[in-house]
């Protein structure tokens, strides 16, 4: 075969495709369909929720199903890196998958809302530990060349999620039908657990190109586990100096009985963030997940405004997208253009939230596009307004804080935003109970809800600016 017809069979080595040449595919489906099953999950749930209440009811509740998914996560994530010495990261995997598994179960046959709650905490605790492990296997399965390529697929995969999970939402959401939407789920974590078994095991002592061959990535997990997407590490740095501190030790773990993850590269991945684009559609997901007002906007649509299941889905979807073209925009940004990034992106997210209040908070039963339209935008603008400043206030916090304690901090940033995000959805239906979502209900209560939430919900990104305005200062 001419090198012009081998060029045309094999992908290049810069390719993203080398991922699903034969030897690799295995491996591509194992970690991809973890980090797949959280990210498809995540927009299915958004869409049929409101399906959920009006079924077994539970209106109460309804910002409990974001909130315990999103903390459960976090601590499966915690587990990976914090999980007894004798369990290896494969038999956390295939635990992992099965947790998934049992949480989906739990949910499709729940007969009230308290136990699909209990699913969905279950759900989580399975889809954060795979979403952090498809991260930290990154090195074991694939050649050093295709470790930034593995890191790029998955973040590709949430932007491909707010797609493919709206539609599967809208697909199950009449009548009883959402309870499909987990039944579906239900073989795809043992599927996915063993096929990580099988994989594993094969790739087990597999040599790998540099001095960290054959050894995890301690760092990788606690990236995922934060949010971040992994990157290959580059250079004399916090992780290189951890990986001396721990000498002949780290170098006698495998796969079965693997080192600990550890947050040191967070603070590398951070600190050159500006310039890196391969994580920014998965810390879109994360920090959409800060935007905690955003549980109820389905619920609202399809109630208000008689918007279909499916079409609410795609609208929440905006949130996720004007997040990831704000930092692909703002990116680059250094300096003073960084530090006014972050003042306009707080600005922005609060007038954007205050706009909802205006057009979500309205009685329009016939959907009509000149109140949709406007409250779209503000969708996506609450999205932009963070993801405009989110990684340059990373950044600067960094900069705030002392040499010895900067991979504490980079560590904590995410794990909090993930923890506030999730106390935050609780808060908001503090905020719409308290207003009437239940008490009156029907489009009474969810009017008064929607315009409290949103009016309310604008207040701390009115204290963002102010507090921002002070960052600068305090940087010099």
């Amino acid at each position: 075969m001419s090198n012009i017809d081998q060029t045309a069979v094999i992908p290049s080595a810069s390719s993203v495709f080398r991922l699903f040449l034969p030897e690799h595919l295995p491996a591509t489906l194992m970690l991809a369909g973890g980090v797949t099953l959280y990210a498809v999950e995540s927009y299915i749930m958004a869409t049929i929720a409101p399906s959920i209440v009006r079924d077994v009811g539970g209106l109460a509740l309804f910002s409990w199903v974001t909130s315990l998914f999103v903390a459960a996560a976090v601590l499966g994530s915690i587990f990976v890196a914090m999980r007894p010495r004798g369990i290896g990261l494969r038999s956390v995997y295939v635990i992992a998958a099965l947790v998934f598994g049992a949480g989906s179960l739990i949910a499709a046959a729940a007969p009230s809302m308290p136990v699909v709650l209990i699913g969905r905490a279950v759900q989580g605790l399975g889809t954060g530990a795979l979403a952090a492990l498809g991260y930290a296997f990154i090195r074991f399965v694939y050649p050093e060349p295709l470790w930034p390529k593995a890191s790029t697929l998955y973040a590709a995969i949430w932007g491909v999620s707010t797609v493919i999970g709206p539609t599967l939402g809208g697909f199950f959401s009449s009548g009883h039908a959402w309870r499909y939407a987990f039944i579906v789920l239900v073989p795809l974590g043992p599927a996915d657990g063993g096929l990580g078994a099988t994989t594993v095991a094969r790739r087990r002592g597999r040599p790998r190109a540099g001095k960290d061959a054959g050894r995890p990535d301690r760092a990788a997990a606690c990236r995922r586990a934060n949010g971040e997407c992994g990157r290959r590490d580059r250079g004399d740095s916090h992780e290189g100096r951890a990986d001396r501190r721990f000498g002949r030790r780290g170098r006698r773990h495998d796969l079965h009985r693997g080192p600990k993850p550890e947050p040191a590269a967070a603070l590398r991945r951070r600190q050159s963030f500006p310039a890196d684009f391969t994580g920014l559609p998965g810390d879109a997901r994360h920090d959409r997940r800060s935007l905690v007002s955003d549980v109820f906007i389905p619920y609202f649509l399809q109630t208000l405004h008689g918007v279909p299941a499916i079409v609410s889905g795609y609208l929440v979807a905006l949130v996720a997208l004007g997040w990831t073209l704000a930092a692909f925009l703002s990116g680059s940004w250094t300096d003073g253009r960084a530090y006014w990034a972050i003042v306009i992106g707080a600005l922005i997210e609060a007038a954007a939230t205050a706009c909802l209040a205006v057009f979500l908070a309205k009685d329009n039963p016939e959907g009509h596009m000149l109140i949709i339209v406007p409250a779209a935008i503000g969708m996506f603008m609450m999205g932009f307004g963070i993801g405009l400043g989110w990684a340059h206030l990373v950044s600067m916090v960094l900069k705030l804080v002392a040499d010895n304690e900067k991979d504490k901090a980079s560590a904590a940033i995410p794990t909090m935003s993930s923890l506030g995000g999730a106390f935050g959805a609780a808060f908001a239906g503090v905020i719409a109970n308290g207003a009437g979502l239940v008490d009156p209900g029907g489009i009474p209560g969810a009017l008064s809800a929607a315009h409290w939430l949103y009016l309310l919900m604008a207040l701390p990104g009115v204290l963002a600016v102010a507090v921002s305005l002070t960052l600068s200062r305090r940087a010099a």
